[in-house]
């Protein structure tokens, strides 16, 4: 629930009721004030989402043509195909075809995580937005998608409900993604070239992998380790889904961990994205650069808060889906997503 952060989002702004001019308002009813509804947008949320589907058809159809021919999905070493080869695609249907997988996959994904939000928001009587998907040619074709909350949380119970129903939502569509997508991985070809984007995989990657092969439900290359075969455009929209999972997690700022830890201890919020913050900067030395922009965006994010009322506290089962959002987070945290990208190894080069 940050502002305008990848892989799936809320920015939340606070109204500001009217101010009470006489005091004898103190001494009968004031009806409560809210903001008026803007008129929805749907045209714009219609638009970004066919824009992105468009551009994650096309990065869909590159790793499914890797793919096929025996290539790491996310490998740019083909110079004969454009980083983004949006002509390329359109000009044999049967490469565009070749990228829905990939693109059904991540765009369910995403749509599943927002609307969890977007739907416990209209529960809890609080205006949200649809989601706004992001299209960006990136390897993935996307920044994610966010959704704007325009109305005070008025609780700790609703702002908990609204901040955890996004992770779950999107962690169970990627899981069963990933059970699904997991048998058709190819052997990795001996002599194989670095991919440019060596995987980091995390432990719920390992844990599926391993109880599918101990099951019997995968059979010849795919019940090979992770890090011998190639993996289907579909196994890497659940992957993405896995680490937009963790991201959104972190337990600081705005983002959905955050939401968790505030409306368990607001008290505590400040301290949680401070030292947050504080491990994300060695990861990023040692493990992954990416980590200083997460950094970033929480020390950005953790200044201000929404404010919602102290009382009443959330307890029962709600503090055991708070454990499961730790489980989460732990789950499904790729503390190195691609090799060799963190700052230690850049200088080195």
């Amino acid at each position: 629930m940050a502002p305008n952060h990848i892989f799936g989002a809320e920015s939340m702004s606070e109204p500001t009721p009217p101010t009470v001019s006489s005091t004898l308002e103190y001494y009968r009813p004031v009806p409560h004030w809210a903001p008026r509804a803007p008129k929805p947008r749907y045209w714009l949320h219609g638009l970004l989402l066919l824009a992105t589907c468009f551009t994650t058809l096309v990065m869909g159809a590159r790793m499914q043509y890797n793919f096929q021919r025996g290539q790491p999905a996310l490998s740019f070493n083909d110079s004969s195909v454009p980083l983004f080869p949006a002509n390329w695609a359109f000009s044999h249907p049967a490469r565009l075809l070749g990228g829905l997988p990939f693109m059904a996959t991540l765009m369910l994904f995403f749509l599943a995580h927002e609307m969890g939000h977007y739907l416990y928001c209209r529960r809890y009587g609080v205006y949200a937005t649809l989601p706004f998907f992001i299209p960006v040619p990136t390897p993935i074709g996307t920044m994610g998608a966010v959704i704007l909350i325009r109305s005070r949380i008025r609780s700790r119970t609703a702002l908990f409900d609204i901040g955890i129903a996004g992770p779950i939502a999107g962690f169970v569509v990627a899981v069963a993604m990933l059970v699904v997508s997991l048998g058709w991985s190819k052997p990795m070809y001996s002599g194989l070239g670095p991919a440019d984007y060596e995987l980091g995989y995390p432990l719920i990657f390992q844990w599926v992998h391993r109880l599918l092969v101990s099951a019997g439900l995968l059979h010849g290359p795919a019940a090979l380790p992770l890090d011998r075969v190639l993996l289907h455009p579909t196994a890497i929209a659940a992957w993405v889904g896995m680490l937009a999972t963790s991201l959104n997690l972190l337990p600081g700022g705005q983002l959905d961990g955050g939401h968790i830890v505030f409306s368990i201890a607001p008290r505590a919020h400040k301290f949680v994205s401070r030292l947050t913050i504080l491990i994300l900067l060695p990861m990023g030395y040692y493990l992954w650069t990416g980590w200083f922009v997460w950094a970033i965006l929480l020390l950005i994010t953790s200044l201000r808060h929404p404010q919602v009322a102290e009382w009443p506290r959330i307890s029962g089962g709600r503090m055991w889906l708070a454990g499961f959002a730790l489980l989460m987070l732990a789950l499904t945290l790729t503390p190195a997503p691609s090799a060799h990208a963190s700052l230690r190894a850049i200088w080195g080069r």
